[in-house]
């Protein structure tokens, strides 16, 4: 089996922190959303080779990081684009990934930014057992977030029926960005494009593969993040420090109150402060400031300022008069 992990996305709900890193390598407690991914799939047997979808422009990114991982199986495979008007849509890149490595083994297709709760030697072994394309599916439970996503419908683990961001759902059960498809389904990607159908969203591609081939949910509970938003971000932070607080000991921290669920890395320095529920990167210095569900960047200095709901990109310096 081969596996491609989806991180070729420009990430523009998160300018500024995400204009020039990817967003996969935004950091949960002390790894990446990406390392995640790539440590399971590292450690499955049946996975020969994990390719990583990036663009052009942070192509060398990836490179460095890869360098630097202790990953063996993750390689580069480059869309050739470096902004989001140039994008192939995803089915579009999956087809051109798939022709371009001559990949004709069993295939996994899982986002980079997705944070799950399941193990993915458990989707694998579900796929194996149903011997078709399958997707990964989770109950949101809220209809307007179900307008987001690919809405699917179940006759027992059947996918009888598929929806991709309904305008008005009939349910909350949701396709994420975990696929797996048998090597003869491969040969549809090409002739799906050729009939002219939607190239962006993979969803598009499930909805048209399901009433051609018997295709299967893999449903599970817990928890899922699709990291796309500055909250989905730091809701999968406080996910996964459960209330808890991550204070790296290279931080300097005078008469500061640290809330819930905040990660404060290391070379950051904090004076007269209040912060909770929040994210500031490394060398940030913040001096009597109230920061409330925000993320601040690196090398980033702010004083004076009482911020909710903000992003400050890196090397910014907000200041103000006390008063």
């Amino acid at each position: 089996m081969k596996a491609i992990v989806l991180a070729g996305g420009y990430a523009t709900r998160l300018w500024p922190i995400t204009k020039h890193r990817p967003k996969m390598f935004l950091p949960i407690g002390e790894e990446t959303v990406i390392d995640r991914i790539f440590a399971e799939l590292e450690a499955d047997n049946r996975v020969d080779d994990v390719f990583v979808s990036t663009n052009e422009r942070f192509a060398s990114d990836f490179e460095l990081h890869l360098e630097e991982s202790e990953f063996d199986k993750p390689q580069l495979s480059i869309e050739e684009t470096t902004g989001e008007d140039e994008k192939f849509g995803v089915v579009g890149a999956l087809a051109q990934l798939i022709e371009r490595e001559n990949i004709s083994d069993d295939l996994m297709v899982i986002a980079g930014d997705n944070l799950i709760s399941f193990d993915i030697s458990e989707f694998i072994d579900y796929f194996e057992k149903v011997d078709n394309p399958t997707l990964a599916a989770y109950d949101v439970g809220s209809r307007e977030r179900a307008k987001s996503y690919g809405l699917v419908d179940l006759t027992g683990d059947r996918v009888v029926d598929f929806q991709e961001k309904p305008d008005e759902p009939n349910s909350t059960l949701v396709s994420i960005a975990c696929y797996a498809f048998p090597q003869e389904t491969l040969s549809l990607f090409p002739t799906y494009l050729e009939e002219g159908n939607n190239p962006d969203e993979p969803g598009w591609f499930v909805q048209w593969l399901q009433n051609r081939e018997p295709t299967y949910a893999y449903t599970f509970e817990g928890a899922w993040f699709d990291i796309g938003t500055p909250e989905s971000y730091l809701d999968a932070v406080a996910w996964h420090l459960d209330g808890e607080s991550r204070i790296n000991p290279d931080a300097s921290l005078e008469n500061t109150r640290i809330g819930e669920n905040t990660h404060i890395m290391e070379g950051a320095t904090l004076v007269d402060a209040e912060i909770e529920n929040a994210v500031v990167f490394p060398n940030a210095t913040i001096e009597a400031t109230t920061i409330q569900r925000s993320i601040i960047d690196t090398e980033t200095s702010i004083a004076n300022f009482d911020l909710a709901s903000a992003l400050i990109g890196p090397q910014h310096h907000l200041s103000k008069e006390s008063e």
